[in-house]
């Protein structure tokens, strides 16, 4: 995982553009997303769907002109074919659970939050320390050590409760939460720390209600979206590599990210 928080010993720019003020601490993943948005931002510019004139901005907040130029420039810029019906059907035939329906989770978790300024080495090592020890525990004193290491390091409200969350479905998570619990078939402590936006969690699965399995007619909609999608994400990270090429790119490494971190 990326360190939380790097100091910026020099102005980070995008062809002389200036991405952050001098005395501004940004993650690394915070600085990359400026970056793509900056490129993108001049790429329109240079298209003349925007205005020369248009101010960049250092706190990373692009102008409503500049949005709606970018929006253009992907569409104009951005070839996203139609899915196959073939690779729709080997898309659902190959994730089959994460198109059903109905599966709920009991979960419990202790939450090691990521925030600003963090040391996030040593946040990591706390977190797999405290994964080690629940682990390592079994029957009531399993019990015992997930509450209280819940009660006395996580950072979020369910501590109080041992770390409880209930029972959840997947739209009650973050995606990159979700992935981790749902289309699975783990109980208990799982034997990893689940990255997501909030943080490093320890998890433990209490139990499971497997879902209702969709038929591909059922949600074909909803596959070809997501064969889309996954389409439109290469061809961006692609086009964004272009222009990274063609540009001088100053204190900043977009090569550290594999995906684009422009929204």
């Amino acid at each position: 995982m990326q360190a939380a928080t790097i100091e910026q010993s020099q102005i980070a720019t995008i062809n002389g553009v200036a991405l952050h003020t001098a005395d501004e601490t940004l993650s690394a993943d915070e600085l990359r997303q400026r970056a793509c948005s900056e490129l993108l931002r001049q790429a329109a510019i240079a298209k003349g769907l925007l205005s020369a004139d248009d101010a960049s901005a250092t706190d990373g907040v692009l102008s409503e002109n500049a949005s709606s130029a970018i929006e253009v420039l992907l569409e104009q810029s951005l070839a996203i074919p139609e899915p196959s019906e073939e690779a729709c059907r080997r898309h659902h035939a190959a994730h089959q659970a994460t198109y059903s329906t109905g599966e709920r989770v009991n979960v419990r978790h202790i939450l090691f939050a990521v925030t600003q300024g963090v040391d996030v080495v040593a946040l990591r090592n706390r977190a797999e320390t405290t994964l080690l020890d629940v682990r390592c525990h079994d029957g009531k004193n399993a019990e015992d050590t997930f509450a209280k290491a819940a009660g006395t390091m996580s950072n979020c409200p369910s501590g109080a409760e041992g770390g409880h969350l209930g029972w959840l479905v997947a739209s009650d998570c973050a995606p990159e939460f979700a992935k981790e619990l749902f289309g699975h078939v783990e109980v208990g402590v799982l034997p990893r720390l689940v990255h997501s936006r909030f943080g490093l969690h320890v998890v433990e699965v209490l139990e499971r209600e497997v879902g209702q399995e969709q038929t591909f007619d059922a949600v074909r909609g909803a596959v070809a979206m997501s064969l889309r999608q996954k389409t439109y994400v290469t061809a961006l990270r692609q086009y964004l590599q272009l222009l990274a090429g063609e540009a001088r790119v100053e204190g900043v490494d977009l090569e550290a990210s594999d995906t684009p971190l422009v929204q």
